[in-house]
């Protein structure tokens, strides 16, 4: 069986690259998991993520938490603003097709900004709270 928190991550990556809006502010598909040496700002990294298990008595399931975060050089916070609209609008309560999995829920929880400690570079984070089973 596949890992749910994976499938999770694969099709939240592949809603943000198919979203048009969102490459129009990050000026391409400035999506990563890893993120490349020299990476061109803005971008949107994945962040830390926790699974838990959210069975019942019957039937098996996991609560996730996503974090993504988004990174940006340009003045002031509101391009980091509108990479997490963008982002939230592209996810939120989206209907996602997960490889073994079925999501029942995809929902956003908190957005945040803020200037980096270098000065130079604004940050967001773009939290998602998830429930998934296992496909039937």
């Amino acid at each position: 069986m596949s890992s749910p928190a994976w499938e999770l991550q694969k099709a939240i990556f592949a809603a943000l690259i198919a979203d048009a809006p969102l490459l129009a502010l990050l000026g391409g598909a400035r999506v990563y998991d890893d993120v490349p040496r020299g990476a061109v700002l803005p971008y949107v990294s994945f962040g830390p993520s926790t699974t838990r298990d959210w069975s019942t008595g019957t039937e098996t399931g996991s609560e996730h938490a996503v974090t993504l975060r988004v990174w940006s050089k340009a003045g002031g916070e509101k391009q980091v603003h509108l990479v997490l609209e963008a982002i939230r609008t592209a996810l939120h309560d989206t209907s996602l097709v997960l490889a073994g999995h079925r999501l029942i829920s995809l929902r956003h929880e908190l957005s945040d900004a803020a200037r980096g400690s270098d000065g130079e570079i604004y940050a967001g984070v773009a939290r998602f709270r998830a429930v998934t089973e296992p496909a039937a």
